[in-house]
Parts: structure tokens; sequence; C-alpha cells
């Protein structure tokens, strides 16, 4: 077997953490030979609650699964970590406006950002899932100097998923069999899931389909909407699903992407072809290369409707920049 790798895991009590924990454990994601240790960061009152999921993850008995280590301190979870999946912050609460959750999380991404600086892997990438995760992920970039630019993913992924969906359901196929689905811009309900390249058992989308009206109404709506439905359901957040995405995301991001696909995740938008301003957290069509770099899907035509959602999302992640301006 390999050496083990270092997976820290921020907000590790809560139930997104306890949806992505067992499953990094078991080599689903990292493969069937490749252990790994879990770094658990969690706040002083969620410690006790923590302890509870380590007896969990031992009970498992995972042979893949090396050590576990909990800690309240960043610095102690981050330490040597090759990834760290940031899924701890501030959640929305009642009354609270989307800059409200801005301002509450700024502070805790700061320190991240500088404990990741001082103690993580020099090979270590990092995937923020936190809410507001574009913003959360440009506070804690901004706050770690020595750790480059190409390492910084914020997660789109679950949009990407819900889309896919979607359209599967819509167009009578299976979820595997549509491809060619991008998240552009900022993950909340200005997000453009772009659905002009997405295709059907290879076939575009929107032949299949038969309906504009459809896809730029319900759809639209459907995936930009989907985490309020879902709360507005059940009565909590989605937290299996955003593990999946996590996890999704990783694999695209060690696992070169199959030719003429991409997936979606937001990264630093300097240099960008697609005329978006550079420092954002951007999400983007990705490609995943055998060389291990991940590069913008470029020359991509877009719609007048397309451009049109594109700079509408920019635009609220200028706005948010603003908002966070003295923690970069």
């Amino acid at each position: 077997m390999s050496a083990p790798i270092r997976i820290a895991v921020t907000g590790g009590a809560g139930q997104i953490a306890y949806n992505l924990l067992f499953r990094l454990g078991n080599g689903e994601v990292f493969g069937p030979r490749q252990p790994v240790i879990l770094q658990i960061l969690e706040i002083p009152p969620a410690m006790e609650a923590l302890r509870g999921v380590v007896m969990e993850l031992e009970d498992c008995a995972q042979p893949l699964l090396h050590d576990i280590i909990i800690s309240d301190d960043p610095a102690v979870a981050f330490k040597d970590a090759n990834w760290a999946i940031l899924v701890g912050g501030m959640p929305r609460g009642p009354g609270m406006e989307r800059s409200d959750l801005i301002a509450a999380n700024g502070p805790i991404f700061v320190a991240q950002g500088r404990a990741l600086n001082d103690h993580a892997a020099a090979d270590v990438r990092v995937l923020v899932v936190a809410n507001p995760c574009n913003s959360n992920c440009l506070v804690a970039k901004a706050n770690a100097p020595n750790i480059p630019a190409d390492r910084w993913f914020a997660m789109t992924r679950l949009d990407e998923n819900r889309a896919a969906s979607q359209l599967a359901q819509r167009a009578g196929a299976l979820v595997g069999e549509v491809s060619n689905v991008a998240i552009w811009g900022n993950h909340s309900a200005t997000q453009f899931p772009g659905f002009e390249h997405a295709l059907v058992k290879g076939e575009a989308a929107e032949t299949v389909i038969g309906d504009r009206q459809w896809l730029e109404g319900e759809f639209m709506s459907t995936v930009q909407k989907r985490g309020a439905a879902i709360i507005n359901a059940r009565g909590k957040s989605s937290a299996a699903s955003a593990a999946n995405a996590a996890l999704d995301s990783i694999r695209s991001l060690i696992n070169p992407t199959p030719p003429g696909d991409w997936f979606s995740a937001g990264i630093p938008s300097e240099g960008n072809p697609y005329g978006i301003e550079s420092g954002l957290i951007f999400s983007f069509p990705l490609q995943h290369n055998t060389d291990g770099s991940v590069e913008i899907v470029a020359g991509l035509p877009l719609s007048d409707y397309a451009r049109d959602k594109i700079r509408a999302t920019e635009a609220e992640l200028l706005q948010e920049r603003e908002a966070i301006s003295d923690l970069l």
C-alpha cells in the first residue's frame, strides 16, 4: 500500500461531515490501496459530539483508515494535510441576509487560511464547502499566500449534480447519460446552470428536451433554489447530497476528465478565457488533464442569454468581494 494521505475535515460533528467521513475511510474516493488519516476540526462546544463520531468511525473497522486525529485547534487539524475539506462555518440563521452570512464567516476563514498556510503539506489542495463557499474560499486563499492559486476550489458540484438530474428526468434518460453540464459563477441563486452545451446520450439536451421555455424557466429556478426547497421539505439542509458532491469534486480533481466532458468548481478567475474579472472565485467548466493540471474549458460559444446570466452572477460576486475587502 501507499503511504497514508492526510485529509483535514472541518465541522466534523456536523451533518455534512457525518455523511462524508465514513466514505473517505472506505476507499471509494482515493482508491482501495490508498490509506488515509483523518484530521478533524471542530469548535470546543462540539468536541464531545465529535468524539461520538470517532467512536463510530472506529467501529466501522475500515482497513484503510490508519488514524483519526481530532482537535479544536486548526494548527493541529491542518498539520501536514494533503487535502483540506472546509465544511464547517457559521450557518445561516433566521432573518439573516446573505451579506450577514458573509460577514459572519469571514473571520473563520481568515483563521483557517492562515493555519493552512502555516501548517498544511506543501502539496495541499483545498475544497471549500461551507457557504457562501465562493467568498469563503476567496478569504481563505487571500490569507494563505504560500499556497498556490491552483490549489483552491469552491464546491459547485452539488449544483451540477442537481442540474444533471433535472435534465435526465425531463428527457426520460438515466443521469449517467447526461454530460457536459456546467455551473457558471456563484453558488447562489444567481448561478447559471449552463444547459446550452449539455448532452443527453451524446445529443444536445436542448434538442432532446425540445422546450427552451422550460430550460430558461422551471429548470433554472429548480436548480438555483433546490437547497431552499429541501429545507422547506425536510426541515434540514442538504447534507447527504452535499457530502456526495464534495466526494465527486475530489474524484474529478484527482482523475483525468473523460474526453470531451467537463466538471464544475469555483476557482480563481485570473486569466480566464471568458472575460470574468480577476480576483474572484468563479465557477467554470473545468477539465483535469493527464498531467495533473486543471484548466478552464475554453472556446465554448455563449448565447446572449447565457452571457447575461453569467454577468449577473459575476456582479453578485463583485458585491460580495467588496463586502469582505478588509479581509483580503
